[in-house]
């Protein structure tokens, strides 16, 4: 990639591609995960995973929704639930170059993060909004799958619109935005 910087001089910039993985999660199983937190940001030693060479990529961030529910019955009819719903990130599935690791590239790492606690949030919101019913199972899943598309759409997106961290522009743009949408469900957030 090439940017015109003035009229006469042309800076080449390597391709930097960094690539986020996701997994949806319905119940927690004995893996390690960091479990987002206000308090814990990544760092580079949080990157356990075994680094892929069949890719530009020079760091994968693995982290998604860590969900579960359970419902009480009483005559053969659901009478209350409870579910949980937890952003996780999987150290020893993501990963980085170290030669080409940095402050930038990790707060980029850091930002799909935070984008799954948003999208936790966003869950623990609506999930706090249903009642129960007969079909609250199934109102839970969707919840959950819909939850899960709407993340993968996001960091989807994310990555597209900031050219993988390389626009920085879109990656400021990108910061504000999440820490906009992250205020406005703190009242959702992990503890």
């Amino acid at each position: 990639m090439s940017l015109l910087i003035g009229t006469n001089v042309k800076l080449m910039l390597p391709r930097l591609l960094i690539v986020f993985f996701f997994f949806l999660k319905l119940a927690p199983n004995d893996e390690v995960t960091i479990t987002w937190s206000d308090s814990k940001k990544l760092t580079w030693a949080d990157f356990k995973g075994a680094v892929q060479h069949n890719t530009d990529a020079v760091a994968v961030t693995a982290s998604g929704i860590t969900f579960s529910f359970s419902v009480s019955q009483s005559n053969g009819e659901y009478v209350d639930f409870n579910a949980t719903a937890h952003a996780h990130f999987y150290p020893e599935k993501s990963w980085y170059l170290k030669d080409k690791g940095n402050s930038h590239i990790l707060a980029h790492e850091q930002l799909h993060f935070d984008i799954t606690e948003l999208h936790v949030r966003q869950l623990r919101y609506y999930i706090s909004r249903l009642t129960v019913s007969q079909n609250i199972k199934q109102e839970l899943r969707d919840l959950h799958e819909q939850a899960n598309k709407n993340l993968a759409i996001m960091q989807s997106a994310y990555d597209t619109q900031s050219n993988n961290s390389i626009n920085a522009e879109q990656q400021i743009i990108w910061s504000k935005f999440v820490k906009t949408e992250l205020d406005k469900y703190k009242a959702y957030r992990s503890k």
